[in-house]
């Protein structure tokens, strides 16, 4: 082996013939050092064109490349021909399919954010809004493209640019051409330093596209594992800062009640059940059992994730998904605290159900204007939010809302497990309520466990006796 990743070791066999249940399978094979290759053809003339490239490629003493078991000169020339803009278009062509819409929407901005910054030396767009708005809802939007053949006329200028100053490949695989990759996603659009939990969604961006080039046989190899970089530590464990004891989390659901009751329930499923919003969202009258008095039980199916229309299949602002963590059709049982109970039985009783049973919908346009039902969409998290805020002001004191204290609806979520685990609920059972694993549940709540961390002090504090100066 003379070089790293390739080997002039090459060893090509006659082809096999393979009967198949409708014609004959031609399959070239071929070795490279230790690695064996093979490919199968339709007609022994397509098979026999494959394997004459690869012995004369041999005759000429080149090299093979060990990963793709190509020649390499087939392998440069992949490498040199491709723009990185043409790489990341056919990556997201190629994985659309596979993608949720959020994960769509995610990695699409990640690419916009290298292929803006992989640009040859001096080069910079003349628009860069035009430029950034032309990849995301053109040329890394597989939907898009599928509906529509041309782009829109206000597109074309800024892809004809980037086509022209997008660098190629080969550039981005050497080592300032990686670094330059890294520190595109490393900060913001207005030159601030990325959080560590953008640089880590856009990273796999980078590294998406590059292993499908390693699988194309563009390039031999992913070169990201050749340029150490030091990455930035994402913080997994929650704030406690954020987390509402139960005096607080009732006085926020008084609130939500006074000012928009439609939702009082959601907002109940997120502190006495720990559902996610997405989850909560997509709750309907078949998941609930709720008894008249006493514990409930609340059955998840799945969630409802909202990425915007040009992001779904079906050009709908969301769509409904499979639970998080979970397979398709799995599901996660929680008990419903008697006072959760209660609150969705009073929603029931009250308001009219959404399309399928949907509890919590769109009753009302903008204006506030009220959309007859039928009602088929989700509650809004504009909504949402917006419910949450004034439920702050009003539930917790100026100085509490000023602070971290329950900023966000999420955070009804972290104080139910917190409860749940303060109150020494066995972990393992914990998690599965809440659909964590044991692990990252342990990582994400330790903190916040203050009755836990009382009780240990206590426990200190009677083995080493009593305090000789008290």
């Amino acid at each position: 082996m003379s070089e790293s990743g390739s080997s002039y070791d090459v060893r090509i066999y006659s082809i096999d013939v393979r009967q198949g249940t409708r014609q004959a399978k031609h399959r070239v094979r071929w070795s490279v050092g230790e690695k064996r290759f093979s490919k199968v053809f339709a007609t022994a003339k397509l098979a026999d064109s494959f394997r004459s490239v690869l012995m004369q490629a041999a005759s000429r003493g080149e090299a093979f490349d060990l990963a793709t078991g190509r020649p390499m000169s087939e392998v440069t020339a992949a490498r040199a021909d491709r723009l990185w803009v043409q790489l990341a278009r056919e990556f997201i062509d190629e994985r659309w399919d596979e993608f949720a819409a959020r994960h769509r929407q995610s990695t699409v901005d990640g690419l916009v954010t290298l292929t803006c910054g992989l640009l040859h030396e001096g080069r910079q767009p003349p628009d860069l809004t035009a430029l950034r708005s032309a990849l995301t809802h053109w040329e890394f939007n597989t939907g898009a493209r599928r509906r529509q053949a041309d782009p829109p006329v206000e597109y074309r200028d800024a892809l004809r640019w980037i086509a022209a100053n997008s660098l190629p490949l080969e550039k981005v695989a050497e080592h300032d051409g990686i670094r330059g990759a890294i520190k595109a996603i490393s900060t913001t659009l207005d030159g601030s330093r990325a959080s560590a939990s953008t640089f880590a969604r856009k990273r796999a961006a980078l590294s998406g596209p590059l292993r499908y080039a390693v699988e194309k046989g563009y390039l031999s190899h992913s070169p990201l594992r050749d340029v150490r970089v030091k990455r930035q530590q994402t913080v997994e464990a929650i704030d406690p800062r954020v987390v509402v004891n139960p005096q607080q989390a009732k006085a926020l659901l008084d609130a939500v009640r006074e000012i928009e009751p439609t939702v009082h329930g959601f907002f109940a499923l997120l502190y006495y059940a720990a559902l996610r919003p997405a989850e909560a969202r997509a709750i309907r009258k078949g998941d609930l059992t709720l008894p008249e008095s006493g514990w409930g039980q609340i059955v998840l199916h799945g969630s409802y994730q909202e990425s915007g229309a040009a992001w779904t299949d079906a050009g709908t602002r969301g769509e409904e998904r499979h639970l998080k963590h979970r397979a398709d059709r799995d599901t996660r049982v929680i008990p419903a605290h008697p006072d959760l109970v209660k609150a969705l039985r009073t929603h029931l009783a009250t308001y009219e159900l959404g399309v399928g049973g949907r509890l919590f919908v769109t009753r009302a346009g903008r204006g506030g204007h009220p959309i007859p039902a039928p009602w088929q969409n989700p509650v809004s998290m504009s909504t949402i939010y917006r419910v949450w805020a004034r439920a702050r002001e009003q539930a917790l004191t100026p100085e509490q809302a000023e602070s971290p204290l329950a900023r966000r609806p999420y955070d009804l979520r972290h104080a139910a497990v917190s409860t749940w685990l303060s109150a020494g609920v066995d972990s393992t059972q914990v998690a599965a309520w809440a659909g964590h694993s044991v692990a990252v549940l342990m990582r994400a709540y330790a903190s916040s466990l203050h009755g836990h961390q009382v009780q240990a002090m206590r426990q200190i504090e009677a083995f080493l006796g009593p305090d000789e100066n008290s």
